[in-house]
């Protein structure tokens, strides 16, 4: 089939959405959604979201970026397969002033699954020192440490695609992370957080006694 068949056969209609946000409500889980134009924008906008997700393929739709500031929503701006030029100017359409729009920015490589040598984590920092905003990771590779390296690196937000099998039908499911996988991406998160420490040297709580033991 065509792409444009293909998508009218997997995206969901209002029916649906209003099912995703009532179970949503029901759980006291955030959800939202990428739109693609600014039909589907003002569609969205009927719920209560929190953040509007700009997707990479739509980073140069500045009208869009700018309609979606102006809904008073967070704005998480996807920036795979751009260049640093189109990313200053979506951001220019979010800073239009000393006031500017409450949005945070993902470093993504929008190839599905993404290479390994090719994901430029270290881009995170970058963007940081850059713009001086929230910076997250936008993750479409096979593996599960990468995106916990991003939060080492200084990502506050992790986005990855989740399916339930990935051997299923469709376009994202071999690039996704399966249940399992999920779990073990998020509790190698957490471990990250609980591990860090505020980098002060010190004997710490359990090495007191092993040092009196072995120091005297």
């Amino acid at each position: 089939m065509t792409y444009l068949e293909y998508k009218h056969k997997t995206e969901f209609g209002k029916k649906e959405y209003d099912e995703i946000d009532q179970h949503c409500r029901n759980k006291t889980i955030s959800w939202s959604a990428s739109p693609w134009d600014l039909g589907s924008l003002e569609f969205l906008l009927q719920y209560d979201i929190p953040f509007i997700k700009i997707p990479s393929a739509m980073l140069t739709n500045l009208k869009l970026i700018e309609a979606a500031a102006k809904s008073g929503k967070k704005v998480i701006l996807s920036t795979g397969m751009s260049t640093e030029e189109e990313i200053y100017k979506a951001i220019c359409v979010l800073e239009p002033g000393p006031e500017m729009y409450d949005y945070a920015i993902l470093h993504c490589n929008s190839t599905y699954p993404a290479p390994l040598d090719e994901l430029n984590l270290s881009c995170i920092k970058t963007m940081k020192d850059k713009y001086g905003c929230e910076v997250g990771y936008s993750g479409h590779e096979f593996r599960l440490g990468t995106s916990v390296a991003a939060v080492y690196l200084g990502a506050t937000i992790i986005e990855r695609h989740i399916t339930l099998d990935r051997s299923m039908w469709g376009s994202d499911h071999l690039s996704s992370v399966e249940p399992q996988g999920l779990f073990k991406l998020v509790s190698g998160i957490r471990e990250l957080e609980q591990s860090f420490g505020d980098g002060k040297i010190k004997v710490t709580e359990s090495e007191k006694p092993v040092r009196k033991k072995l120091r005297g």
